[in-house]
């Protein structure tokens, strides 16, 4: 299943996000949403005002903190 991870450059959360799937070997495609327009569609598309954003297929898991609990709870590995 193919992870998308939607940031900007800056984000703590995105870097935390992404060292995260390194770690677990998880291959993933990053979206660069720094641009107002990227972003206000993402924002348009999900809802959500921040990032990152973080779909496996076409569902959102949600942000790090999101990941970072499926992970600890073993759920991560099996989406």
């Amino acid at each position: 299943m193919k992870i998308t991870i939607y940031t900007t450059p800056s984000c703590p959360y995105c870097l935390a996000a992404k060292a995260l799937l390194k770690q677990k070997n998880i291959t993933f495609r990053e979206i660069d949403v720094s641009e107002e327009d990227e972003f206000d569609a993402l924002v348009k598309k999900t809802g959500w005002k921040t990032v990152p954003q973080i779909f496996v297929g076409d569902k959102m898991i949600g942000g790090f903190q999101e990941m970072s609990d499926l992970d600890r709870q073993g759920k991560l590995d099996k989406l």
